[in-house]
């Protein structure tokens, strides 16, 4: 008999090549795969909630796992081990047990992320947060992230050729906030689309760096084609903040 599991963790994505594992490349889920199977003695295969691209970082990350082994929920001492053995760049927090058939993906009923922006230049930040200096329209763009309340079709967004068969999303949280010489911004959705958040905050700043108008925002939206929007904005500025399931997935 086997019993499901969710694990929490958090991770700076710098050093990774996003969550999925890579042929050639350090990811997030391969370093989870070799410490649990290593702790459970037992090969653990880990599901995560999605992928993340190459230096986005998360705050808030949700995993499953299946194993033999019972009581593993809350269990103190393997989470204590679990992050001696990962890198430094990788925090678990919790783990705690699941019906059979809960899915960290596909059970998942939100998710948000946030975007952070610095305007003044600042070493600290660099890696975690994008430099964008010169005037920006606060306002502009709080009214173009309203657009997207009432978008349902994000292909203008969306990486091309995925495997998703839907560009369909139902955002129900988009804003800008103001902190000194930062600035974040916070998009929740029922789903997400590859490179969906960094092409929707190139194209607001756009909006914010007077380059763009809320009707021409209307009409890239309209026109369902990526190459209409603006360019994606870097990596090291995107967080996952949060992941949320029904409460019935929990034992």
């Amino acid at each position: 008999m086997t019993y499901r599991y969710f694990i929490r963790l958090a991770f700076r994505g710098t050093g990774f090549h996003g969550w999925q594992v890579q042929l050639n490349g350090k990811s997030v889920q391969a370093e989870m795969i070799h410490a649990l199977s290593t702790l459970l003695k037992e090969k653990t295969e880990v599901v995560g909630a999605g992928r993340t691209d190459t230096g986005v970082h998360a705050h808030k990350f949700f995993a499953h796992f299946d194993s033999s082994k019972q009581g593993l929920s809350g269990n103190r001492d393997l989470i204590y081990n679990l992050n001696g053995i990962l890198p430094k760049d990788i925090v678990v927090h919790e783990i705690k047990a699941v019906k059979a058939l809960a899915h960290a993906r596909f059970s998942a009923i939100s998710r948000t992320y946030s975007y952070h922006i610095h305007q003044v230049k600042d070493s600290f930040l660099d890696g975690f947060s994008a430099y964008f200096p010169g005037n920006l329209d606060l306002e502009k763009m709080n009214r173009a992230a309203e657009l997207l309340l009432e978008t349902t079709d994000f292909t203008s967004f969306s990486k091309g050729k995925t495997d998703v068969k839907t560009n369909i999303c139902h955002v129900m949280l988009a804003e800008w906030i103001r902190d000194e010489h930062r600035l974040i911004f916070t998009i929740k959705a029922d789903r997400f689309l590859r490179n969906m958040v960094r092409a929707i905050v190139g194209t607001l700043l756009d909006v914010g760096y007077d380059r763009l108008c809320l009707s021409e925002l209307k009409r890239i939206i309209e026109r369902k084609d990526r190459s209409a929007a603006g360019a994606s904005v870097p990596a090291c500025g995107l967080y996952l903040e949060d992941v949320e399931y029904p409460e019935d997935v929990f034992l």
